[in-house]
């Protein structure tokens, strides 16, 4: 009888070692997996959708913090929708995210696996997006990293940079409510908040 306790303990030994040793594994694999998990991946499983996460706080660059909800991914951008303040689009370079704030449960939820994104929203650059409100001629509020703001109208979006026609909030843009023209490089602004709601992925 005390063979057959020996064997039973030598069991019950290998058994906890294995599965100690797959709990090391299978946790160093998560790791693993974590540190390949880009902030494009977390940004996309917050877009509101059903049963999706409370407003999240996003600190900008310029200062600004805003309580939005993520409502679409691009390339390099992110567009939000403010919980308060002015209606319309709210559009955030990557670059210019400080801190993001959530809710444990949602932080959490972020650094789960993504679904695949379609080949389009890798495809929508910031450019590709401001061109699309050159297209619409839709008003906005260039916000730069220095804390001012241009209002007025995007004429042209190149690869790196942007003209607007500065010009009154709402106003249409009219040669003679134009007040000035600036060139302003991607890399300057903060944010852009836009009156009518550009192509989302």
């Amino acid at each position: 009888m005390r063979w057959d306790r020996f064997f039973d303990d030598l069991e019950d030994q290998l058994a906890s070692e294995w599965e100690a040793e797959r709990a090391a594994l299978d946790t160093e694999a998560e790791r693993l997996r974590l540190s390949r998990v880009q902030l494009v991946e977390r940004l996309t499983l917050l877009v509101a959708r059903e049963g999706a996460p409370a407003a999240a706080s996003f600190d900008l660059c310029d200062g600004t913090t805003l309580r939005a909800h993520v409502t679409g991914v691009g390339a390099d951008w992110a567009a939000l929708s403010p919980s308060e303040g002015p209606s319309g689009a709210v559009l955030v370079p990557f670059g210019s995210f400080v801190a993001i704030g959530m809710p444990h449960a949602d932080l959490l939820r972020t650094a789960r696996p993504a679904p695949a994104r379609s080949a389009l929203a890798d495809r929508l650059t910031f450019g590709f997006v401001l061109r699309d409100l050159v297209r619409r001629r839709a008003g906005v509020a260039v916000h730069l990293t220095v804390g001012r703001v241009l209002t007025g109208t995007i004429d042209r979006a190149g690869a790196d940079h942007l003209d607007i026609a500065l010009h009154e909030p709402g106003a249409p843009r009219r040669a003679d409510a134009v007040t000035g023209y600036r060139i302003v490089p991607f890399a300057s602004i903060a944010w852009v908040r836009a009156d009518a709601a550009p192509l989302l992925p």
